[in-house]
């Protein structure tokens, strides 16, 4: 079969490679400090954070490293580019993040059945750096957040972490004033739960973009029908939908236009149309008459 092709323009992330790489010599250095201090006072509180710390650093490494990749052309072999490495990074953050959330809760749990004395007043200052470090991180990532899930990954799990040091702030000064160990672990369970409140959503997310989802803002039957309403359109098959990165869409499909092909202009229009509507830059259309007596193998919905 012979495939029309159009609107192979691309549209790249912003590059946010200066702020990957501020963010992470900032959040290394806090992680190294955060958790020294961690040790000498043991609090499960400080460690709990400097994990999750430095899980961030892990993610915003592997988001840094994907987004450098994706500026690569394709190539004989990776005939759409490496801009699908910023969903596994998305993903594989996410991973992260509740892998050490798990350790988090463990260890929290033990600890209320066994209170350890915690050296509340440094808990304290110490996370008050935390607030600083991480809200200005999450500051370099927040005009980015709405159109790459890549970053928005970066600012959430930064932003989360600003509010988790306020947290252990109150916790570490709670602790000074009352002398309740207790509070450590409790602190550290609460830091468990608004991280999996916060990353939930992400891992859908990039999840279902690791397995060829329509992404999240596309609504694929609006789409179905804004190309069914096309003149000279009879009917429409083989739709797919999915994102290439977590910038960018791309569209597969075949319309039966029974009076020929509608010609490079129309083809154009429709394209643009695409895009201006639904922001799918990369669209693939298979033009068919269907005046055959044989009709296409793909027709059938189920049929991939």
């Amino acid at each position: 079969m012979s495939h029309d092709h159009h609107a192979h323009a691309h549209g790249h992330a912003a590059d946010f490679g200066r702020a990957f790489a501020i963010g992470v010599g900032l959040n290394l250095a806090y992680v190294a400090v955060e958790a020294g201090y961690g040790l000498a006072s043991g609090s499960l509180a400080l460690l709990a954070d400097a994990g999750h710390n430095l899980g961030d650093v892990l993610g915003l490494a592997l988001s840094w490293a994907a987004a450098m990749l994706g500026r690569r052309g394709p190539s004989d072999r990776f005939t759409y580019g490496l801009g699908s490495s910023s969903i596994l990074a998305a993903l594989g953050n996410a991973v992260i993040l509740l892998v050490v959330t798990g350790g988090i809760a463990w260890e929290a749990l033990w600890r209320l059945s066994h209170p350890v004395a915690v050296a509340g007043a440094t808990v304290a200052w110490v996370a008050a750096i935390g607030i600083a470090i991480n809200g200005l991180t999450a500051l370099l990532f927040m005009r980015g957040r709405g159109r790459d899930l890549n970053v928005r990954s970066a600012f959430v799990h930064m932003a989360a972490d600003a509010l988790i040091a306020f947290g252990v702030v109150v916790a570490g000064l709670a602790i000074a004033l009352t002398g309740w160990p207790w509070l450590d672990p409790a602190v550290g369970l609460v830091i468990s739960a608004v991280i999996v409140y916060a990353t939930w959503d992400l891992v859908k997310q990039a999840l279902s973009l690791a397995l060829d989802a329509v992404p999240a803002g596309v609504d694929a039957a609006a789409v179905r029908a804004h190309l069914l309403a096309i003149a000279g359109v009879a009917a429409l098959h083989d739709l797919h939908i999915w994102g290439m990165s977590t910038t960018e869409t791309a569209l597969t499909c075949h319309l039966v236009m029974p009076d020929g092909h509608p010609g490079d202009e129309a083809l154009a229009a429709i394209t643009h149309e695409l895009e201006h509507r639904f922001g799918i830059r990369h669209a693939t259309i298979q033009i068919e008459l269907g005046d055959g007596a044989e009709a296409c193998a793909l027709t059938p919905e189920h049929v991939v």
